[in-house]
C-alpha cells in the first residue's frame, strides 16, 4: 500500500512542477510580446493543458518527463533575442523558485503536521507529497538544463549565441537521440546492473541537484532550527 500512495504522491507532485513550468513559459512568452501560447489556451494553471500522458508517466517513474510543449513565435517578441532567452529560461528558473518555496513547507508538515496524523496512511501520503513537489521541482530544474535539444537549456544557449559552431550543430542535431539514450539507460539502470555504471545522466543529475539543492536545505535548515 505505500508504494502506491508513494507513486500517487509522484504522480500529483510531477503534474503540479510541469503545470507551472510550462505555464512560466506561456506567460514569458506573452510579457515579451508573443500571444501565440495564450491563443493556444496554454497561458493557464489547468494542467490537463499541459500534459503529456507519457511525459507525466516518465516523471512519476523515473523522476524526469516532459509536457506538451509551449507553442512559440519568436517574431512577435518585442526582442527577438531577450525573448528568446527569457522565455526558455522562465520555467527552469520557475522550477527553482518552486524548490525554495515549497522546502520549507515540507519541513512544515514534516515536524508539525505529520506527528498528528502518526502511524497513518495520511502521514505517508503528505510526507511523500511534499517531499516529491521539492525534489520533482529541483530534478526538473536541473535536468531542463542539460544543452541537448529540445531541452531548455539548448534554448538558452541558442538564445545568447552568436555562432552556429560545430558543437551548436551537433547538439541541434543529435540532442534530442543522446538524450534518449541517456534517458533508456537511467531507467534501466536500477533494473541491470551493469547499467548502472554507464548511468551518466544518472550521476550528472545526482550531482547537479545536490548542488543545486544544497543552498535551499542549508538556508531554511537553519531558518526552522532557530525556532525548532
Amino acid at each position: 500500500m505505500d508504494y502506491f500512495i508513494a507513486i500517487l504522491a509522484q504522480f500529483i507532485a510531477a503534474a503540479v512542477v510541469l503545470t507551472f513550468h510550462e505555464f512560466a513559459h506561456a506567460f514569458a512568452a506573452y510579457k515579451c510580446g508573443d500571444s501565440t501560447a495564450k491563443y493556444a489556451g496554454r497561458l493557464t494553471l489547468n494542467p490537463l493543458k499541459h500534459f503529456d500522458p507519457l511525459g507525466i508517466l516518465m516523471f512519476a517513474l523515473a523522476g524526469f518527463g516532459w509536457a506538451k510543449p509551449v507553442p512559440v513565435n519568436p517574431n512577435n517578441f518585442d526582442n527577438f533575442r531577450k525573448g528568446c532567452l527569457w522565455t526558455s529560461a522562465a520555467g527552469v528558473l520557475m522550477n527553482y523558485v518552486m524548490a525554495f518555496v515549497l522546502y520549507p513547507l515540507y519541513l512544515v508538515i514534516a515536524i508539525y503536521v505529520c506527528p498528528l496524523v502518526s502511524g497513518t496512511y495520511l502521514e505517508i501520503f503528505l510526507t511523500y507529497l511534499f517531499w516529491s513537489l521539492f525534489a520533482c521541482s529541483l530534478s526538473f530544474c536541473v535536468f531542463n538544463l542539460l544543452p541537448f535539444y529540445p531541452l531548455d537549456g539548448f534554448r538558452i544557449v541558442d538564445a545568447v549565441n552568436t555562432t552556429r559552431g560545430k558543437i551548436y550543430r551537433f547538439l541541434r542535431d543529435y540532442g534530442y537521440y543522446i538524450l534518449m539514450g541517456l534517458i533508456f539507460v537511467h531507467i534501466f539502470a536500477s533494473r541491470i546492473s551493469f547499467l548502472g555504471y554507464i548511468d551518466i545522466l544518472g550521476y550528472a543529475l545526482t550531482f547537479a541537484t545536490d548542488f543545486f539543492g544544497k543552498p535551499i536545505t542549508l538556508l531554511w535548515n537553519w531558518i526552522f532550527s532557530l525556532f525548532v
